[in-house]
């Protein structure tokens, strides 16, 4: 059974940008699409979200301006992937944190 990486990046006022990923082991066999749907009904504008909310690590980069950087992440994409898991939970236990999210409303 394969895993399900999820990527995302963080890119600051200047344009730089971190990139990285979490891999969840997927012993629940979760449709590829199923997770995409709930994502997009968390995220904002279709791109972006608070890595806090969601329980993934931080992308900042450690110098900050007030004035110009912003707190969202943004999510690239998510695949299934033989690489091992790196999360310190299961896909099933990511999508139930998800889902707790409050959809973003402007």
């Amino acid at each position: 059974m394969p895993n399900v990486k999820f990527s995302y990046r963080y890119r600051d006022a200047g344009n730089y940008k971190n990139h990285s990923w979490v891999i969840f082991a997927d012993p629940d066999n979760v449709e590829l699409s199923a997770l995409e749907e709930l994502i997009q009904s968390k995220i904002i504008d279709s791109t972006y979200f608070y890595v806090d909310q969601w329980q993934l690590p931080d992308l900042h980069f450690s110098t900050w301006n007030n004035q110009l950087d912003h707190t969202w992440h943004e999510f690239e994409s998510i695949e299934y992937t033989n690489e091992a898991p790196n999360a310190k939970f299961n896909l099933t236990g990511f999508m139930a944190i998800i889902k707790k999210v409050k959809p973003f409303t402007w």
